[in-house]
């Protein structure tokens, strides 16, 4: 999708930082300010599509697969590189579909170095952040869809900041070579590795930006050497609940799983804390999500971060165990995360224990989430692109 220019439906598009356009009666829209677009990438373009641009440009149509070679399997950011290609080809052909989408302005490291927070400059300015985290069994990247976030959740600085721009399909995919690049050359503690785990739970709605991740996700699982090789079953698409969204993807014939940030089980608390919700309510969701299990076969997780007093009462957990037993489904509890000036916290041990134990009690699976991260800003709702 295009990141700026046109009014787009709220199961495609996030609020910009604006206001609501006029819309038909029950459809919500916004229009995002008009922006200049990112350069054009082979990540941004399907193998049929590079041949295509690459004969546009007066070269052999089997030198996208060359460059294929280069960006998604052997992990090349160098054209001197490339040497299966003539210099004056490689040159021309870099400048043109491997441009430069992300400068790294900084990383930081926690976990003795196993967790890397990078900070990303794109063409134009924009701030994003991605995240990479390796554990004994698997390694896992967690990137931004969008630059910023048009869903105003009040506990999440990402959401705090407001929305500046969609990403592009290749800017997505970059974040996840680049955490290859780095893994491979031995940058990330433990030595040399591969990425195993995608999820899109960075900056950004992904579903409010559904052509773009749609084909980072199709860059992504692609075999090599037409993409990175990632197992569909090893990525997860986050959404905070834009229900015709939802029933789209399940359409689209993946396997990746499904993650809904739901955060309250009932409508009055999660008006306040999704303020989407007030569009598509937890019973809408909640259909959506099982939905999308029936079609796909892949249980459903559901994120509901702790809220000291605000969300985690026993009532509360009987209530969503009811609503969720039965279903394909787990539920992963993410203590809250500290930000900036959050006038909230994260449970009390005790009531996080009561919490677990009565969704045990409804048959409900339920694990807590490990804050990885934490230290350096790097966690579930602190992503905020700051630069100091």
């Amino acid at each position: 999708m295009s990141s700026t220019t046109q009014p787009a439906s709220a199961e495609t598009a996030a609020p910009s930082a604006g206001r609501p356009a006029p819309a038909e009666p029950g459809k919500l829209t916004f229009v995002a300010p008009r922006r200049a677009k990112p350069p054009r990438h082979l990540a941004d373009l399907a193998p049929a599509e590079r041949r295509a641009a690459v004969a546009e440009l007066g070269e052999k149509p089997f030198r996208a697969q060359q460059l294929s070679r280069h960006y998604f399997t052997r992990l090349v950011d160098d054209p001197a590189q490339m040497t299966d290609l003539p210099a004056a080809v490689r040159e021309h052909l870099a400048a043109e579909l491997l441009p430069t989408l992300l400068t790294e302005v900084r990383a930081l490291d926690c976990d003795g170095g196993a967790t890397r927070k990078t900070l990303w400059r794109a063409f134009d300015g924009t701030l994003i952040e991605s995240v990479l985290m390796r554990y004994p069994d698997r390694i896992t990247m967690c990137v931004s869809s969008q630059a910023g976030c048009g869903m105003n959740c009040p506990f999440c600085a990402t959401g705090q900041a407001g929305l500046t721009r969609n990403l592009s399909t290749g800017e997505i995919v970059e974040q996840v070579v680049a955490g290859a690049r780095a893994l491979a050359r031995g940058k990330i503690a433990g030595g040399p590795g591969r990425i195993s785990n995608i999820v899109f739970m960075g900056m950004g709605e992904p579903l409010a930006n559904y052509k773009a991740v749609l084909g980072a996700i199709r860059r992504i699982t692609d075999p090599a050497p037409d993409g990175l090789g990632i197992s569909q079953r090893s990525v997860t698409v986050s959404t905070v609940g834009l229900v015709p969204a939802i029933a789209r993807l399940a359409d689209e014939g993946l396997s990746v799983r499904l993650a809904v940030s739901l955060h309250a089980p009932d409508d009055e608390l999660r008006d306040e804390l999704v303020p989407v919700n007030t569009r598509w309510k937890v019973r809408e969701v909640l259909d959506a999500a099982w939905a999308y299990a029936d079609r796909t076969g892949r249980r459903v997780s559901i994120e509901y971060a702790l809220i000291r007093d605000v969300n985690d009462q026993a009532w509360r957990a009987d209530l969503l165990g009811r609503l969720l037993k039965g279903h394909l489904v787990h539920v992963n509890l993410i203590p809250l995360n500290p930000t900036p000036g959050s006038k909230w916290t994260a449970s009390r041990p005790r009531d996080e224990r009561e919490f677990v134990a009565r969704l045990q009690a409804h048959g409900v699976p339920v694990t807590v989430r490990d804050t990885r991260g934490r230290e350096i800003d790097g966690a579930c709702g602190q992503l905020a692109a700051a630069t100091d």
